[in-house]
């Protein structure tokens, strides 16, 4: 079952009632941390006490924010530098926390990146290394701590999909449909960790003001369109873990809501006539 917009309760049944997370009792691993999304996730929760494990390639990013973070907030913070497109980069990164004494009780997988182009034009090494991360990565992460997670029973694991898991988009096909595994995975997920303390959330921001835009080269990236900022974004993905029952997805910005509450009563023809020119959702 499909949730879109994040704001009615769930259909499902809960267990027990679930209380609010305390970040000051957690570690939070966040991928892609060194800019955008997973930065703005990296200064929401060291906001709110928790402390950190910064994990991207670009270590000397990370070690500037590591610090920083330190003295704003009095939390601790690790920087750990890893390339998620490679095999095995989940039990690697697990067994290089545990090497540095830490126990992750929260996750967020926000790693990922787009092309743009048509399918027959791109670069299928370039293609297999979008997949590697915005899928395999996902997956592979998850499981090398939803033990620890789920047996802390006290945090979260967010898995930032796109606005475009919602709908196909042309010049974006593989990208939008490795986004669409991330939301179905991440509910099913939540459903399968009801009762277990650990709440799980899909995010999907739609148009954010990061490097995204930047690297692919996408015809937004130098439009007018209605940007969100990447605090916003993260500030929608707070506002449901704070919620006594969250949600199993959400999608951030009301405007995006609407789009993607729109594809429901459309058929798919028209859904992608009516995409066709909206490429670019991050």
């Amino acid at each position: 079952m499909a949730y879109y917009d994040g704001h009615g309760s769930s259909l499902l049944d809960r267990d027990k009632p679930v209380t609010a997370v305390d970040y000051r009792a957690q570690t939070s691993l966040i991928s892609g941390a060194s800019s955008g999304i997973g930065l703005a996730f990296a200064h929401a929760l060291a906001e709110r006490g928790s402390n950190l494990v910064l994990v991207a390639r670009r270590l000397d990013r990370l070690e500037r924010l590591a610090e920083e973070l330190t003295a704003a907030h009095g939390i601790e913070a690790t920087a750990i530098a890893a390339d998620l497109s490679v095999p095995g980069a989940g039990p690697a990164l697990a067994d290089e926390v545990a090497r540095r004494g830490l126990r992750v009780t929260s996750l967020v997988n926000n790693a990922g990146f787009g092309t743009y182009g048509a399918f027959h034009s791109e670069d299928p090494e370039r293609l297999q290394e979008m997949l590697a991360v915005n899928i395999s990565s996902v997956v592979d992460v998850s499981r090398a701590f939803i033990d620890e997670l789920r047996a802390a029973g006290t945090g979260v694991l967010v898995n930032v999909a796109s606005l475009a898991a919602h709908q196909p988009i042309p010049n974006m096909a593989v990208y939008a449909a490795s986004k669409a595994f991330v939301l179905s995975f991440t509910e099913g997920l939540w459903q399968e960790s009801l009762g277990s303390g650990l709440r799980v959330l899909a995010l999907s921001p739609g148009l954010t003001r990061t490097e995204f835009f930047d690297a692919i080269s996408s015809p937004e990236a130098s439009s007018g369109g209605s940007f969100q900022t990447p605090q916003q974004v993260v500030a929608t993905a707070l506002r449901a873990l704070d919620r006594r029952t969250p949600p199993p997805s959400v999608i951030s910005g009301t405007r995006n809501r609407l789009m993607a509450n729109a594809g429901r009563f459309l058929s798919r023809r028209r859904v992608v006539l009516a995409v066709a020119g909206r490429t670019g959702s991050a």
